[in-house]
């Protein structure tokens, strides 16, 4: 019981450090999540706000999944034999399967519906250079 207080209160502590610069539109990644401030805001910048939050919202679900394929793989080499526990180690990893996929899965049908709507020529690239200036 102790291991899984330990464990709740590791990631509400990077939680805690991790959201407000989220949330702010901190340089959190490589770029700023908002492109840009006050009024001068226009459609390529909404695009471009657009393509950090998916970007940001996957980085932060692969780093998840890290961590609970981790903390799977450490329940099923501690399991001793017991088969209640390895199964819950292997339901975890299951899940964690099924979350990237359902999760990649939407980016991809996302991605390739705006290429649709979006690109001219429908080829491959990055939907959201709608506008000249570099995205």
């Amino acid at each position: 019981m102790f291991v899984m207080y330990r464990i709740v209160s590791s990631i509400l502590l990077l939680t805690v450090f991790t959201v407000p610069s989220i949330a702010l539109g901190q340089n959190v990644f490589d770029k700023p999540l908002v492109p840009c401030g006050g009024v001068d805001c226009n459609v390529c910048d909404l695009a471009l706000l657009a393509q950090n939050i998916l970007n940001a919202g996957i980085y932060i679900a692969i780093f998840l999944s890290a961590i609970l394929f981790a903390w799977a793989g450490w329940k099923y080499v501690t399991a001793g034999g017991n088969p209640g526990k390895a199964t819950d180690a292997r339901k975890i990893f299951t899940n964690v399967v099924i979350g990237l996929v359902i999760i990649i899965a939407g980016w991809l049908v996302v991605d390739t519906v705006m290429k649709t709507l979006v690109n001219e020529e429908a080829t491959f690239g990055p939907w959201n250079r709608i506008c000249s200036v570099g995205a």
